[in-house]
């Protein structure tokens, strides 16, 4: 029967050895950081390479997985991609009209607006949209809308506008991008062949007003795009244009936990991000600022932003250790002086059994009835004090109270000892 019992006991010892070990394995297998997210495939070229490449690193050094969605037409932009749930994250441009559902992530990378004209085209900037093709990226792009802005500055009527859909298409006589400062430029003209002599527009009429346009849209800010950073060809001035942060944003439902693994990775990765393109992604550091974005900051993001701000115990912990110090002190103070006067009461009710036993001793079995009988009436005087200091919170009534009036009620049954013939009658 033992045997049996230790052979259950055994078994069962090893099920829950087992239990135990499939539980761990399968917790650790739910708390792995691995994601998956998807990302919308920028319309614009220029950024299509960099989403691509982008998604390629996250893929391949990090625990989050990144799929590249392919956007449904040109007219569908990464933001509306988002509200339909059709990706997870996207990069859009700060300017972007603002959405309740989405979130921003953290910023990556500026885009500059180049305005690149043919060499063939001269006068004034607002004479050239009227004449010539313009590629200003896919519609209801930020520079779509920069471009309709501008005309309708220039009293431009819209319609008389000619948007080519392509860069490709034609090789437009002006194009109008937002997009970052890249060495390659020439590598995205090529498609026009022979035909791409473009430099960048620097106007002498000043038609682009950027303090106007910073002033106007906070988002914007101004850059300088110094002389020679696309050769002398194209860039042989300095020219002073807008720029805007692209943002990398997610759907607001996208977890907290995973927007911040997201933050922890890209910061991690910032070299390789940087070795993309090295005018790329340079600006990711560990403090990352949100206070320009166009949209909320995802809880994630904000998770991550507030992670080294100190919490409420260490950013009240000065004062509430001089509260606790100080309540400490005064509980302290309370106790001793409670202490103090216990003590003090103390004393008093000693000063009673020492007078009440000094009476006791002035007699012995021989003393005359009228001596027994005044100190009858001492010890009484003696308790009737007592019952006054007790009324008047000056003793305590505990114990030692308590003992003092035994004691003195025992004095005097023992003065009333019969040891005289007539001592009720002098005891009335």
């Amino acid at each position: 029967m033992q045997l049996y019992s230790g052979s259950r006991i055994h078994r069962s010892g090893a099920l829950a050895v087992l239990a135990l070990s499939t539980g761990m394995l399968l917790l650790g297998a739910c708390t792995r950081s691995d994601y998956r997210l998807r990302i919308i495939e920028p319309r614009l070229a220029v950024d299509q390479v960099i989403a691509r490449e982008f998604a390629a690193l996250l893929n391949e050094e990090s625990n989050i997985e990144v799929t590249l969605v392919p956007s449904v037409n040109s007219e569908q932009t990464g933001l509306q991609a988002l509200v339909e749930n059709r990706a997870d994250i996207a990069l859009v441009s700060n300017n972007e009209i603002y959405q309740s559902q989405i979130s921003t992530v953290m910023p990556m990378y500026s885009n500059v607006l180049h305005i690149l004209v043919k060499r063939s085209i001269t006068g004034k900037l607002s004479d050239a949209f009227g004449s010539d093709w313009i590629f200003a990226g896919p519609p209801d792009s930020p520079s779509r809308r920069m471009v309709l802005q501008y005309a309708q500055y220039q009293d431009l009527e819209p319609d008389t506008l000619r948007f080519s859909p392509e860069l490709d298409d034609g090789c437009p006589g002006i194009i109008v991008i937002f997009a970052p400062i890249m060495r390659d430029i020439q590598s995205h003209l090529s498609a026009c062949g022979d035909d791409a002599d473009y430099r960048l527009w620097k106007d002498p009429g000043n038609s682009i007003d950027v303090d106007a346009a910073t002033l106007l849209n906070p988002s914007l800010r101004a850059f300088t795009i110094p002389a020679g950073t696309y050769g002398d060809d194209i860039s042989p001035e300095s020219i002073v244009t807008l720029a805007v942060d692209k943002l990398l944003v997610a759907r607001s439902e996208v977890p907290a936990t995973v927007i911040y693994d997201l933050i922890s990775e890209l910061i991690r990765l910032r070299p390789a991000l940087a070795a993309i393109e090295p005018t790329l992604f340079h600006g990711i550091g560990d403090t990352v600022k949100f206070s320009d974005s166009t949209f909320v900051l995802h809880a994630g993001a904000q998770a991550y932003a507030e992670r080294d701000e100190p919490t409420v115990y260490e950013r009240y912990s000065g004062v509430a250790e001089v509260a606790v110090t100080v309540f400490l002190a005064i509980l302290s103070g309370t106790i001793a002086g409670l202490r103090i006067y216990a003590l003090r009461r103390k004393n008093r009710i000693d000063e009673f059994y020492a007078e009440a036993i000094r009476l006791r001793t002035l007699i012995d079995d021989d003393s005359p009835t009228d001596e027994r009988l005044g100190l009858v009436t001492q010890v009484r005087m003696l308790q009737t004090k007592a019952y006054e200091m007790l009324v008047d919170e000056k003793l305590a009534a505990d114990e030692s109270f308590r003992i003092f009036i035994t004691l003195s009620n025992d004095i005097i049954r023992e003065l009333k000892q019969d040891s005289a013939p007539n001592w009720s009658e002098a005891d009335n």
